[in-house]
């Protein structure tokens, strides 16, 4: 059940969007942008999938999803070089050991939320 993960993650984001916009007295969220590692388990496809139904009458709803990859660095466990991995069998560029423990690429987090200027303060006809 790979879709209901991302499901949950989508009305984590939703969540998070919507409690930020109202800190902001802004009623329409515009833009979210996360930033997701390979290694994090999450299928994009699935997660903008599931972020269109999470939104559904909320200020998000209609919100750009944009998602950035994160690269994924590795500490070799012989040398202790800290370095990119760019495959599962990377091997340490300086003691050529195969054994790396990843140090990120495996999380995911909101980096920006964009709200809309136009929908931000009084409602539309609102009196001073």
């Amino acid at each position: 059940m790979k879709a209901m993960h991302e499901m949950s993650i989508a009305m984590n984001i939703v969540e998070i969007a919507v409690q930020t916009a109202a800190r902001e007295k802004a009623r329409k969220i515009s833009t979210i942008e996360l930033e997701i590692g390979p290694l994090a388990g999450v299928t994009v496809d699935a997660l903008t999938f599931c972020f269109e139904a999470a939104s559904r009458d909320t200020p998000a709803q209609g919100a750009e999803l944009q998602i950035h990859s994160k690269k994924i660095f590795g500490r070799c466990l012989s040398c202790d070089l800290e370095h990119e991995i760019l495959g599962f069998c990377d091997q340490c560029r300086e003691c050529g050991g195969l054994l790396t423990h990843p140090q990120e690429g495996d999380g995911m987090r909101i980096t920006a939320i964009t709200v809309d200027d136009d929908a931000a303060g009084d409602p539309p006809g609102a009196q001073a």
